[in-house]
């Protein structure tokens, strides 16, 4: 027997977030294996989007904006196979007992209820297709935590609480719920860091390097594949090791 394909070609996907760094690698890898992609985004930028066959503009924190917006996208490209709830801000930054309620209001919603919202909105949608796919972007954050983000650490966290039940729910319609787990990534909001910063970061990545965009995208592209089909409640990391014990003064090139 013939391995499964680690494409997911012909697939019709909605990507939310269509517009940052993360987004625009996702929607520009799932065209390159002939998916036909509707960008979805809070931003009228969308279709602007390298790839993109169709969009939508909504806020995913609003349940009646973004059922009327992935209604319209699937309506766009005849139907949906697979969710990519990318949507997200990352730049809310407060200490705890500082952070405004407002802001963290902003973030939960943003960051869990969008996804939510998402899923929920192309329930039915996906239940047709027979075997539709859903990928949740959650963070490393969800794991280790980051000081002054409290809010987007605990959204990130309940990012893997959501995949999993509907993962545990919606697989008996052949629906699959899976987590890519970004570490360090270089967008393009990344890469502005300042420069002693990013050096800093990337010190404390058993790969030392940050990760490329088009590197989280491929682990997108594969959940959504046929051999990705036995998958279903996973969390995939794509961290460069970020959080392994390294030995110390034992890790660096070997002589």
């Amino acid at each position: 027997m013939a391995p499964l394909s680690p494409a997911p070609s012909g697939r019709r996907v909605l990507v939310t977030g269509a517009a940052g760094g993360i987004g625009r690698a996702i929607v520009e890898a799932l065209a390159a294996c002939d998916c036909q992609v509707a960008a979805c985004d809070v931003t009228d930028a969308v279709p602007a989007v390298t790839g993109a066959a169709a969009s939508a503009v909504f806020d995913v924190r609003d349940r009646a904006a973004t059922g009327a917006g992935v209604a319209s996208a699937v309506e766009q490209l005849g139907g949906c196979d697979a969710v990519v709830a990318n949507a997200g801000v990352v730049d809310t930054i407060h200490r705890a007992e500082r952070f405004p309620e407002a802001e963290w209001r902003k973030d939960i919603e943003t960051n869990l209820s969008g996804q939510f919202h998402v899923a929920q909105a192309a329930f039915e949608y996906l239940r047709a297709a027979g075997d539709g796919r859903i990928v949740l972007i959650s963070s490393a954050a969800a794991e280790t935590g980051v000081p002054g983000q409290v809010a987007y650490s605990a959204a990130k966290a309940g990012s893997l609480g959501l995949a999993r039940t509907l993962a545990g729910e919606w697989a008996g319609h052949g629906i699959h719920t899976n987590v890519v787990m970004p570490g360090f990534i270089g967008t393009p909001k990344v890469r502005a860091l300042p420069e002693p910063l990013r050096q800093g970061l990337e010190q404390m990545i058993p790969l030392g390097r940050m990760g490329l965009v088009e590197e989280l995208a491929g682990a997108v592209a594969f959940l959504l594949s046929p051999a990705a089909g036995y998958l279903n409640g996973a969390v995939i990391r794509v961290d460069g090791g970020f959080g392994l014990s390294t030995g110390g003064l034992m890790t660096g090139p070997k002589t």
